[in-house]
């Protein structure tokens, strides 16, 4: 993987999404709240339920289901020209959002509804993404 690359697919850290990077380093994954108390990702600048700019993140439980997935046979984004076939996976988390992300040693037969649990890979210095595995039953 190309990490210089990958760096610059990432969002910049904005003090907007800076608690769910803060978290990441922190090996927490970390949704914003906002006066409504529905947790969300991505992060939002206002609580979509009530406008407030007021939020704050809290701990997630790092549990999520596989919703769905695609294994990337075309190398679409240079980051993963050396990666080809990747997998991208659809997530819901346990507390309700969804995210986009991979999984790392996919067992051979994925399927809907599988248990997921949050793993932490670390890029760059300063720079963790969440990514998930199988959760032990």
């Amino acid at each position: 993987m190309d990490t210089e690359k990958l760096l610059e697919m990432l969002p910049p850290i904005t003090d907007t999404n800076r608690g769910f990077w803060e978290g990441t380093l922190a090996g927490e994954l970390r949704l914003q709240y906002g006066d409504s108390g529905t947790p969300r990702f991505p992060e939002s600048p206002v609580d979509p339920e009530t406008l407030s700019p007021d939020f704050e993140w809290r701990r997630a439980s790092g549990r999520a289901t596989l919703w769905s997935w695609v294994v990337m046979h075309q190398r679409y984004f240079p980051a993963f020209a050396d990666e080809v076939p990747y997998l991208v996976a659809f997530i819901q988390l346990e507390e309700g959002p969804f995210l986009m992300s991979t999984i790392v040693d996919p067992p051979e037969r994925l399927e809907c509804g599988m248990p997921l649990e949050v793993v932490f890979e670390e890029i760059a210095d300063g720079r963790v993404i969440p990514k998930f595995k199988v959760a032990n039953p």
